[in-house]
């Protein structure tokens, strides 16, 4: 099997932008990547472009692309226009590595993107809620929460959940107290105060469990990654982490089919010949502080009913045996849908390559990426899996 090599990474700061548009968001993230990976525009064969909700938020569709990086450098270069909920960014590092992997590209550049926050709330919400299926009957409990319909699901989702996983309230609000503390070490991240479990407890209740500080919030932000081959990439005299394994699956919608990330992770496992042990970093899907505990299992970092457990040891604490999310994660490092799969192998080359900072997981050689997004059913929509290595 051919190398594939992440040559280079960008990342611009999370947060409300409302004074920025996908161009600018993208425009700053490309230009990093390329720098990182000490390559120019001429060296990109092909990009691809993950962005979820600009139909929705910004008006822009069809050529999300070609407008945002038409200042770049790269016109002329053929694009490719991704949208697939909150996994945009990462099915667009999954058609680029495959690219690379059939020798149809020598360097190919990722990018990530997202303007999600609007002057009227109701506008992102309403973003959110077209990543569901329009003709699948609504459960009573989704659209009655303060927030997005989603977080209405995963409400839902905690509270099937709980009922036999040992888990508490309390530490739905560890996972926040560990997702803040890590963000205040990110100078990109969205959500950089540190908190406390009783401030998590007592923010005001958005999705019974949920409260607003357990929910990911609305952001805007982009980032890039330079995918390339071992040849080019030494031709680049870039420090590159390696893919070994990406894996993209999509919802079963029948009774006892198990979830997409389950399905996802074991497939990445097989691929890359490694297992849940091996792993140094994770950065998955918290879009809700359960979410995280739930991934544990999915993710088979533990057993069913660990979770709790792995959690309360500081297992998946910054510098933890398996670090969890030390970007600050979706709950705090910010989640602009489309930028997010993106972001997440962004944070696990920066630690692998030893470049993490206060974040850093010592000895960090393998890690992993998880992103779902949308929903089908009772199940994401889709869920992708990036393992990565130096």
């Amino acid at each position: 099997m051919t190398d594939v090599a992440i040559a280079g990474v960008g990342i611009t700061r999370f947060g409300k932008f409302l004074d920025r548009g996908l161009r600018s968001l993208s425009e700053e993230a490309v230009a990093a990547a390329l720098t990182d990976a000490n390559a120019t525009p001429s060296d990109v064969d092909r990009v691809y472009f993950g962005n979820a909700a600009a139909g929705v938020v910004t008006g822009q569709e069809m050529i999300r692309s070609e407008a945002s990086l038409r200042h770049t450098g790269l016109a002329g270069v053929p694009m490719f226009n991704v949208e697939n909920a909150c996994a945009s960014g990462s099915s667009a590092l999954h058609l680029a590595w495959l690219s690379v992997l059939a020798g149809q590209s020598d360097c190919a550049l990722v990018v990530g993107a997202e303007r999600l926050s609007h002057e009227d709330k109701r506008v992102s919400f309403d973003a959110f809620a077209r990543g569901v299926d329009l003709e699948e009957p609504r459960p009573a409990a989704v659209g009655q929460g303060g927030g997005s319909i989603f977080m209405d699901i995963y409400a839902a989702k905690t509270r099937a959940w709980m009922r036999g996983a040992g888990v508490t309230r309390e530490d739905f609000g560890r996972v926040v107290v560990k997702s803040r503390r890590a963000a205040s070490l990110n100078p990109i991240a969205q959500f950089r105060e540190e908190t406390t479990i009783e401030a998590v407890l007592a923010s005001r209740m958005v999705a019974d469990p949920l409260t607003l500080f357990m929910c990911s919030g609305i952001g805007d932000g982009a980032a890039a990654v330079v995918v390339c081959s071992a040849r080019k990439a030494r031709e680049l005299g870039a420090t590159p982490a390696w893919i070994r394994a990406s894996c993209v699956v999509t919802a079963i919608p029948q009774d006892g089919a198990a979830p997409c990330a389950v399905r996802a992770v074991e497939a990445a496992y097989r691929q890359a010949g490694l297992g849940p042990r091996d792993l140094h970093v994770v950065e998955l899907h918290d879009a809700s502080a359960p979410a995280e505990m739930i991934h544990y299992e999915n993710l088979r970092l533990c057993e069913p009913g660990g979770a709790a457990e792995l959690l309360r040891s500081g297992a998946t604490d910054l510098g933890g045996r398996v670090s969890v999310n030390p970007s600050g994660g979706l709950l705090s490092r910010g989640h602009p849908i489309g930028a997010t799969g993106v972001a997440q192998v962004v944070e696990c080359v920066q630690q692998l390559r030893g470049r993490a900072g206060a974040r850093q997981r010592p000895n960090a050689r393998v890690a992993m990426a998880e992103n779902n997004g949308g929903q089908i059913g009772t199940d994401a929509a889709v869920a992708v899996v990036t393992l990565m290595t130096v």
